[in-house]
């Protein structure tokens, strides 16, 4: 607790120093009173070694005792490891050394640790850089408004260190050699840059007038000092004039190509010998025309070589004329108009003709050019167009006077010669003489274009064998809608040229159709046709795909070409791309040429999703995609099949017609089985009744079937039915039976004599027995029992072995048919063949019918 106490001392003062520091900065070094940091130099060129130590003086520092305290190193925030020893006097001494510096600037800090607590006894700062690069590029110009010499230069690289930029002037040791040693000696900092500007400005003071002085600049720092190259000048040689003033311009003599311009020195220059330069050049031209080597003093001078009746602006400059120094600035500009003459040279003129139906007149079209500004001569007013040429000064009636740069008119059949001429407000020019030549000579043996730029085309070709004086270019720009530039043409004077250049409407992506006619000297030659693109790019869309027809393997395509203004270059191929929804995709090259694709080998009901690629030289371009499904059959199968159902159709309705027209078929498959329903058994009614019951049907020829037997009374068995009368006959009892003939539309009732039931009851027994032979075409069977019930009555039929009603007489074939044929014998007719159940059946009492024939 005792060395603890001790300690405290120390501490507070060390933080009473940290704390109480004004300003809270360190310098290069700062110590406290008992420790010292040196360093053995605070700036040291990159990547040098650095040397410190640290000094700790024990009695200074209260409480600190020896063989305790622990000095450490930290380079602004990072540890470094130093050597600790004893000093001489009792200090302890740590050394550090840093076998590179890399860093431009850093703080080396000493601690001290003591009891287990660090603390900061010392600081140095530590810079490191580079010398001062050498200026460059010094020059220096003088201003006569208030005679400063201000120079400007580069400096170069930085240093990394605070470097001190000083411009130096003095006298030329070379000129004054007696001079230069004290002047050499006596230089002095003729200004100094502000902040980090290269220029700085020499006042008139300290300059030398017409006397040569040497300019330098010099960079100094820590490590070392830079000097430019030097500068020998006269500041005046490097004196910047103020510029003249324009200040008239006119013709001389008129109706020439020469201008007088006059001007005015600046007042600052007027005691100088000036060396001027003119420039002029018009608003069409691309480039300042200059006239040199003109006096100042003069004031005046005169210049050839205008364009008549063109506009030019004129400028002039002027200099020192016994020193190369600097130009003035150019003056404020000043615009002069030649006058005009009139137009000269011959118009390049172009032409088609055609005879104009039966009026024996021919159709011309003529075209030309403007002429050009040197031939203009002025503004052209407008063209004339006559069939005749001027003779003694008399203009002949001219057929077009246009401002356009085209006519067209109709001239008398046989018309081989018009005459052009343009006029200005100077006059006419002579008349241009165009020969209407037949278009029957020789062609180009060959004819291509290729880009000249985005805006221009060249167009070469191999010259015809025979000689030629001209060459036409014509082209005009490929659209959707027909359209026709009267202005896309030029003419090539020369005969032997191969190239042209087309500039005029060139557009880039645009198609251009070229074509180019020699022309001979008594004949046009037949044209030569290529088409060109100044530039290409891939197509603005591709074409949309249509379904023309699908099968289960094979899917037909076509599409509408993409319009050729959309094209932006020669489509080279159309791309066609399927897949598959498992993402087998296949591809196929299409020739432009052509509007339609048939995909082959697809699988059947499968999903397609197509699309189409357009291609140029310079890129592609995709369409919108097109989803089909292929077909389980194709057509042909498809129709196979139809024809094969068809076919089964009809052969199902020819064996139903056969069936049903052929019996002996329709029997073998549907054999007819009796319905006692529908039997015509009921419908019998013996002959005699006939009468009594006038029954015009019965009477009728055709068969009678027997369908029904109705009991409509139940008499009591064993009772005896009342007598009655033959003269009552036609009251008949209520049982009866109904016969209804076949062959005719009429129906007879009959009556019936009632069976007597079982013990005499008189009841009538609800059956009837029915014995027959059977019909034609069917087997004879033993006679058999046919029970048929016709009442709703519960009673059941009674046994075979129960009492039957005594036999009776079935008068119904006795009786003989109303119209009956010789030889029936009054047979009974064929029971009908729509009463099955009567075929097989032999009615009692058949024994007595052996003089019938059977069937």
């Amino acid at each position: 607790m005792a060395r603890r106490g001790a300690g405290t001392p120390f501490l507070l003062q060390l933080s009473l120093l940290l704390l109480l520091r004004p300003g809270g900065e360190w310098g290069p070094s700062w110590t406290l009173g008992c420790a010292s940091v040196a360093v053995g130099s605070p700036i040291v060129p990159v990547g040098s070694a650095v040397m410190a130590s640290c000094t700790i003086r024990s009695e200074l520092c209260r409480g600190l005792e020896k063989g305790r305290v622990r000095i450490t190193w930290m380079l602004d925030n990072e540890p470094m490891a130093g050597s600790q020893r004893w000093g001489p006097g009792g200090t302890e001494v740590s050394n550090l050394t840093l076998p590179q510096f890399n860093r431009t600037q850093a703080k080396l800090w000493c601690w001290v640790e003591w009891n287990g607590t660090k603390q900061r006894v010392g600081m140095a700062e530590i810079r490191a850089g580079y010398p001062p690069a050498k200026p460059f590029n010094l020059s220096c110009v003088l201003n006569l408004s208030d005679y400063g010499l201000t120079c400007q230069w580069e400096q170069g690289a930085s240093s990394h260190l605070p470097t001190s930029v000083a411009l130096k002037c003095a006298g030329d040791p070379r000129a004054h050699p007696s001079y230069c040693r004290r002047s050499r000696a006596q230089a002095v900092t003729g200004c100094t840059p502000q902040g980090d500007h290269s220029r700085c400005t020499v006042p008139r003071r300290l300059l030398q007038l017409y006397r040569q002085m040497e300019i330098w600049v010099s960079a100094a720092n820590a490590l070392g000092t830079a000097e430019s190259e030097h500068l020998y000048i006269d500041p005046m040689d490097v004196a910047k004039l103020d510029p003249p003033a324009l200040q008239s311009i006119q013709s001389i003599p008129f109706q020439t190509d020469c201008i007088a311009l006059a001007w005015e020195v600046a007042r600052s220059n007027a005691h100088m010998e000036l060396q001027c330069e003119l420039r002029y050049r018009a608003s069409e031209d691309p480039a300042w025309a200059l006239v040199t080597n003109i006096v100042g003093q003069a004031g005046t001078t005169q210049h050839c070589g205008f364009l008549f009746g063109t506009r030019y602006h004129f400028q002039m400059r002027c200099r020192r004329s016994s020193a190369r120094g600097y130009w003035s600035e150019w003056s404020p500009g000043r615009n002069y108009t030649t006058h005009e003459k009139a137009p000269t040279g011959k118009l390049d003129a172009w032409w088609s003709a055609r005879p104009a139906g039966a009026g024996g007149r021919l159709e011309v079209q003529l075209r030309w050019k403007a002429p050009r500004r040197r031939e203009a001569n002025g503004r052209v007013l407008g063209y004339r167009v006559t069939l005749s040429p001027r003779r003694r000064g008399r203009a002949p009636p001219a057929v077009c006077n246009t401002t356009h740069t085209q006519c067209n008119f109709s001239a008398p059949a046989g018309t081989s010669r018009v005459y052009l001429s343009a006029y200005n407000a100077a006059g006419e020019s002579a008349a241009t003489e165009v020969v209407l030549l037949e278009r029957k000579g020789q062609p180009l043996a060959r004819l291509w274009a290729v880009p000249g730029g985005e805006h221009s085309l060249w167009v070469h070709w191999e010259a015809p064998p025979v000689p030629v004086a001209a060459y036409i270019l014509e082209w005009q720009q490929v659209t959707s809608e027909p359209s026709r530039c009267s202005a896309c043409w030029q003419m090539e004077r020369q005969g032997a040229a191969t190239a042209a250049l087309l500039q005029d409407g060139i557009e880039p992506f645009q198609r251009y159709n070229i074509s180019v006619y020699p022309l001979y000297k008594d004949a046009v030659g037949v044209p030569a046709h290529t088409a060109a693109y100044s530039k290409e790019k891939a197509p603005s869309y591709a074409p949309k795909l249509h379904l023309k027809s699908l099968s289960k393997s094979d899917a037909e395509l076509c599409w509408d070409p993409v319009p050729v203004e959309m094209q932006n270059g020669f489509i080279t191929s159309y791309t066609i791309f399927w897949a598959n929804s498992t993402a087998e995709v296949s591809s196929a090259a299409v020739n432009p040429s052509l509007s339609s694709f048939v995909i082959q080998e697809l699988k059947p009901s499968t999903l397609y999703k197509v699309h189409i690629m357009a291609s140029t030289a310079a890129g592609g371009t995709n369409g919108t995609s097109l989803t089909l499904v292929t077909m389980v059959l194709d057509d042909v199968e498809i129709q196979f099949l139809f024809l094969t159902l068809g076919l089964i159709f009809v052969l199902l309705i020819l064996l139903l017609i056969c069936f049903q027209k052929n019996g002996r078929v329709k029997q073998q498959f549907w054999p007819s089985v009796p319905d006692p329903a529908n039997s015509s058994l009921g419908k019998w009614v013996p002959p005699f009744l006939q009468e009594h019951l006038q029954v015009p049907s019965v009477r009728e020829p055709g068969l009678a079937t027997i369908s029904t037997v109705t009991v409509l009374e139940k008499p009591t068995w064993g009772k005896e039915p009342a007598a009655e009368p033959a003269s009552t006959f036609l009251t008949v009892p209520q049982p009866y039976v109904r016969q209804e003939a076949t062959g005719a539309p009429g129906r007879g009732w009959a009556a019936a004599e009632p069976h007597r039931g079982p013990g005499g009851s008189g009841e009538t027994v609800q059956y009837a027995r029915v014995v027959g032979d059977g019909y034609k075409g069917q087997q004879r069977s033993p006679p058999r029992l046919r029970l048929r019930s016709s009442s709703s009555s519960s009673q059941p039929l009674l046994p075979d072995p129960s009492p039957s009603p005594e036999p009776y007489q079935n008068l119904w074939f006795h009786w003989a048919a109303p119209h009956g044929r010789p030889g029936d014998g009054g047979c009974p007719e064929e029971p009908p063949a729509t009463f099955p159940l009567l075929q097989g059946l032999r009615i009692s009492g058949a024994e007595e019918l052996h003089d019938c024939r059977t069937f």
